[in-house]
């Protein structure tokens, strides 16, 4: 185990490096810079805040000065939001979206997995049509759509939930569900597929020639198989979701790290996106290697200690 560790820790360290070196190479190959779209600043002004925030070195000298500063743990100053640095934007933003991400992720995961495996129980029944059918709309409509339905549904024409901010625990409901939307849709349909393709196996046909009765056979076989590629989709989900969405958050006001994201890049706030950037590829990785670390436990036959294979 420790060695499989050192080995991915190895490779995150490279994967980190190639996320910083590509995107702060491709942030200054684009024309303009934090401060170009100031209204009417003097070049005299301009120059002096440059030379502030030293983006009038070398291309190179930027670049490395900033890698030494991320080994320390620091990110920079943003340059859009004078007195704040980038940790601090983080750790500010990032409790808020991951509060909604986390709910919508439990969301996701229980509604999602509990329709797709009783869709799977009653295959081509009624019940596993009606779930088709909101899998589809799930996946198919976007999320502001659904953002905008909640909100006219439970905020104006029945009133029991607030429709916008961030002030406490019936505030996250609205965007919760609106983020949850299309992960629940692809799950309930990862956990059906998965399920009846177990129960399409010789050691479910064996399982029932000896008797084991339907619910077991469906939890305590047919399921855990079925939840290897809900686990794998669920590691870049968890990402996304606790790092912010910016639609939602936009549309319901939230002070998350998704709306600081998009907003940063608007403003070319170099250090703003670098920081968030790397932030959220290191909880991608993390992520994954949890997921990795899951595989076993649902499927004996994995082995992490061979790069996932089975025994």
């Amino acid at each position: 185990m420790v060695p499989y560790l050192l080995k991915r820790l190895g490779g995150a360290l490279i994967v980190l490096w190639a996320v910083i070196t590509l995107t702060f190479f491709l942030m200054h190959a684009v024309p303009g810079g934090p401060f170009t779209a100031e209204k009417k600043l003097p070049p005299s002004v301009l120059t002096a805040v440059e030379a502030r925030y030293k983006l009038n070195d070398p291309l190179w000298k930027q670049y490395t000065d900033y890698l030494g500063h991320v080994v320390q743990g620091d990110f920079g100053p943003s340059f859009k939001y004078p007195g704040r640095t980038v940790n601090n934007i983080i750790a500010e933003t990032a409790p808020v979206s991951a509060v909604l991400g986390g709910i919508s992720l439990i969301v996701s995961l229980i509604v999602g997995i509990v329709s797709g495996l009783a869709a799977a129980s009653r295959k081509n029944s009624l019940l596993d049509y009606v779930c088709l059918i909101f899998a589809t709309l799930g996946v198919s409509v976007p999320g502001f759509i659904i953002a905008a339905l909640l909100v006219e549904v439970f905020a104006f024409w029945w009133p029991v939930l607030p429709a916008a901010l961030w002030k406490g625990p019936t505030y996250a409901v609205l965007p919760a569900l609106a983020l949850a939307a299309a992960p629940t849709a692809f799950i309930m349909r990862l956990t059906r597929a998965g399920v009846l393709d177990a129960l399409e196996q010789d050691y479910i046909r064996t399982a029932r020639a000896a008797g084991v009765g339907k619910w077991r056979i469906l939890y305590h076989h047919a399921l855990r198989n079925a939840l290897l590629p809900v686990v794998s989709y669920t590691g870049p989900l968890a990402a996304s979701l606790l790092t912010g969405s910016f639609v939602v958050e936009t549309l319901f006001a939230i002070p998350g790290l998704g709306r600081y994201f998009v907003t940063s890049i608007y403003n070319r706030d170099y250090t703003v996106i670098l920081g968030i950037t790397l932030f959220y590829s290191i909880f991608v990785i993390f992520v994954n290697l949890l997921a990795d670390l899951i595989y076993p436990l649902l499927d004996p036959r994995i082995s992490v200690t061979k790069g996932g294979e089975k025994k």
